[in-house]
């Protein structure tokens, strides 16, 4: 039985959560405006759709551990945490109402997350032709 090896695959993983993410934050507006046309009584959001925002956070922070052990760049590490960290302040500010940020703030961090996934995936992983030596 053959395994698979998450670790050379998580930049894909990564950027893939990231995207999904993305996608997640601008269709929720469209989906609660659909609902309210539907639907005149009820909670303003299903449970389920709320929980997609940790659920993403934790894939994507699996991936950025894995993309971690396997880049030749530490500042792209580095990049990936800080994106992930802002993503998760954002996530937990909407949740809990900590600070006033607009709702599309939520967009860079995610972008960000994709962009340096992309990037180590294309120039940052040793043995391949492209790999960027730390320097």
């Amino acid at each position: 039985m053959k395994t698979i090896n998450l670790t050379s695959k998580s930049d894909v993983i990564g950027a893939t959560a990231s995207a999904l993410c993305l996608v997640h934050c601008v269709a929720t507006p469209f989906l609660f405006v659909v609902q309210a046309g539907v639907v005149s009584v009820g909670e303003g959001r299903p449970q389920w759709w709320g929980i997609l925002d940790l659920v993403f956070l934790v894939i994507s922070f699996f991936a950025i551990v894995w993309t971690n052990k396997t880049t030749a760049k530490r500042w792209v590490g580095f990049a990936l945490w800080i994106c992930w960290l802002l993503l998760a302040f954002v996530v937990f500010n909407e949740k809990l109402s900590l600070i006033p940020l607009v709702e599309e703030a939520v967009y860079i961090p995610a972008l960000g997350l994709i962009f340096f996934h992309i990037y180590n995936r294309k120039y940052c992983q040793c043995g391949q032709k492209n790999c960027c030596a730390d320097t």
